[in-house]
């Protein structure tokens, strides 16, 4: 299938599948004119790409373990990190041709640095909130869900 087909089915934009491409996650075969061809199984690369990118890893992160993308079951995302499930499992009882063991470790040791670095963030930017709170006098910490008086006033 051509790239606006492929990119439609894998829940894309062309332009977000041709970075995809530069950033080597997935490899276009080309047509004797030149354009880009994808088959099914790209889609489904493209699609656990997407899957990863909104699990909060980044182009980066995935790049790093893509090799294991095309090795994964079907919805297998949670098989590369989690035990108990699919891929991981097969792969420590030698049973599968998917990702091994080693491969599992180092794309779970990628997710697990990706999260401490989220929560890094989370508690700097908690205490950048506090102090900006601090300052236009409201409380640092507030409920989920509530809306502070300043924020109805920017919605307004």
């Amino acid at each position: 299938m051509r790239i606006g087909d492929a990119a439609a089915a894998a829940g894309m934009t062309a332009r977000a599948l041709r970075y995809y491409e530069e950033q080597g996650l997935v490899t276009a075969r080309r047509t004797p004119s030149g354009h880009r061809v994808y088959a099914p199984e790209d889609v489904r690369r493209l699609r656990t790409v997407r899957e990863l990118l909104d699990a909060g890893l980044t182009v980066g992160d995935i790049r790093s373990f893509a090799p294991l993308l095309d090795s994964l079951p079907p919805g297998g995302v949670s098989a590369l990190f989690a035990p108990g499930n699919g891929a991981r499992d097969a792969a420590e009882d030698g049973l599968a041709d998917g990702p091994g063991r080693d491969d599992c470790r180092a794309a779970e040791a990628v997710a697990r640095r990706r999260l401490a670095d989220l929560d890094a963030r989370i508690e700097r930017l908690t205490m950048l909130r506090g102090r900006l709170a601090r300052q236009l006098g409201e409380p640092a910490a507030r409920e989920p869900g509530r809306v502070a008086p300043y924020e109805r006033a920017l919605r307004e």
